[in-house]
């Protein structure tokens, strides 16, 4: 059966990401937890809404009691990464079927992205298929491993500061693998300082989407030569 045949071919590559998925959906699960989430709910929305770091801030924002408005925005700021995503695999499932690259597009994140792309660019077997493959072994994992802290949470004793820093712990792996250009430096500088003056200046949970938006704007007005591109 040709789907069997899928998983077989993707359980390999997905598993490096499912073992990581566990480490880290587990806090995400407690905190979760530490925001009234049960665990049934927890895997649900991990199967369906399935974004890391916006779970980790709908939950860390939910406890410092930020609006629903804000929420929203800081959550949809963050999910617009997605866009690049889907501009970059879009050539490769131009002729999937509609329903099968729906549910790709539906469950790509950060690193089964990566994995899939190497995939589809190197390797002519890889097809979509496969990749959904993949997403759905990451997915599954994260969405289990979530339910499992939500379940575990109510249990320990875990200072909710901690699990909050998981989610920032996540960006600071992502900013430090990123290519050091001077754009990016410029943004990632001013983003922090914009954060932390607004923190000061009393903006609370705001100055985290404010911050952010300075950061872009400013890797933005850096000239093009400057941040490292073509001349």
């Amino acid at each position: 059966m040709r789907a069997l045949e899928d998983l077989r071919a993707a359980l390999p590559v997905a598993l490096p990401v499912m073992l990581g998925y566990v480490a880290i959906g587990i806090p995400c699960g407690v905190l979760s937890a530490e925001a009234g989430v049960s665990a049934p709910w927890a895997f649900l929305i991990s199967a369906t809404y399935y974004s890391g770091a916006g779970q980790f801030m709908m939950a860390s924002l939910a406890l410092s009691g930020t609006p629903l408005a804000a929420m929203v925005a800081s959550v949809a700021l963050v999910g617009t990464r997605q866009l690049l995503y889907s501009a970059a695999l879009a050539p490769y499932l131009e002729r999937a079927p509609r329903p099968l690259a729906a549910l790709f597009a539906a469950t790509v994140t950060d690193e089964s992205f990566g994995v899939n792309l190497e995939r589809l660019v190197s390797d002519r077997s890889w097809t979509p298929g496969r990749a959904t493959a993949v997403n759905l072994s990451c997915m599954l994992s994260w969405a289990a491993a979530n339910a499992l802290g939500a379940a575990v949470g109510p249990a320990l004793s875990l200072p909710t500061e901690v699990m909050s820093f998981a989610m920032t712990s996540i960006f600071i792996c992502l900013l430090a693998t990123q290519r050091w250009t001077p754009r990016a430096a410029v943004a990632a500088g001013v983003a922090a300082c914009g954060v932390v003056t607004l923190k000061l200046a009393g903006a609370g949970s705001l100055a985290v989407l404010l911050g952010a938006l300075a950061g872009v704007a400013g890797g933005m007005a850096l000239p093009l030569g400057a941040g490292g591109g073509k001349r």
